[in-house]
């Protein structure tokens, strides 16, 4: 079922389907939901699946604030959980797609009481170097020059493994087309939180709950060396590499990626 919430007069859009234990599902930079459709039919017949559309995707409305962070987001995604009514602060998993990951992790950090777990699909705790900070500004000018469509259709197709582009084009191309949804506004806000956030490998290193690394081996946004320079900080991880995948596992490798998902959430 999809429905939403209202969150400092913000309209916020999410799935709610399935039952049994919480898992949100949150995508990342130039997605919505729908990102998750293939997992959410998988994963439905075993858990309950909340997965939101983040402000200023999808039916989700902008976030009327300046300088947003992924706090914010976090914040977003617990006033969520708030409105669900959920009795004696009933724990949930939470897993994000790259930006979602970043966001998952922030949640972590605030709101520890009530994760049970962490996944991070093809995420990192790392901070942005100065070049990458270099790339999303320039990417911010880009967007306010060509426009939110324009910038996308360049960028989407860096993040599908060259085997997989040629052949299945139409599943880029899909991807691409949504991509018409977006605001320049909407895009700028992501990557400015994107770009300040701060590294969260010190909580890698202190949390006490499993953390789950799902890893392209061509990923070229969350190169594999850097996460695999994470695996080992968290006191129970579980790791899956993709081989010949890049950024999209959820869509490159479904049956890989939902399985290490399921089995995370089975065995934590």
């Amino acid at each position: 079922m999809t429905t939403s919430f209202n969150y400092n007069n913000t309209r916020i859009s999410y799935t709610d389907i399935g039952s049994g234990k919480l898992v949100f599902l949150l995508h990342g930079f130039g997605e919505d939901a729908g990102i998750w459709q293939l997992q959410k039919e998988f994963l439905q017949p075993h858990y309950r699946l909340i997965i939101p559309d983040l402000p200023g995707s999808g039916d989700s409305d902008l976030l009327a604030k300046d300088n947003i962070t992924i706090d914010d987001y976090a914040d977003v995604i617990y006033a969520l959980y708030q409105s669900l009514q959920l009795s004696d602060n009933q724990q949930i998993s939470i897993l994000g797609h790259s930006m979602g990951g970043y966001i998952s992790l922030a949640f972590a950090k605030k709101y520890a009481a009530i994760v049970k777990s962490v996944g991070l699909i093809h995420s990192t705790a790392f901070a942005d170097s100065k070049e990458k900070k270099q790339v999303r500004l320039r990417g911010i000018e880009i967007m306010a020059e060509y426009g939110a469509f324009a910038f996308l259709k360049n960028t989407i197709p860096n993040l599908f493994a060259e085997n997989f582009k040629q052949q299945f084009p139409k599943v880029v191309e899909s991807l691409i087309e949504k991509g018409n949804q977006f605001t320049v506004s909407s895009l700028q806000q992501y990557y400015i939180s994107m770009m300040n956030r701060e590294d969260k490998t010190i909580l890698l290193k202190s949390l006490n709950i499993p953390v789950l690394f799902i890893i392209g081996t061509e990923d070229v946004a969350v190169p594999l060396q850097d996460v695999l320079q994470q695996v080992h900080l968290p006191y129970i991880a579980q790791i899956k590499i993709l081989e010949d995948v890049g950024h999209m596992g959820m869509l490159e490798a479904t049956d890989i990626a939902n399985t290490a998902v399921l089995e995370f959430l089975n065995n934590f």
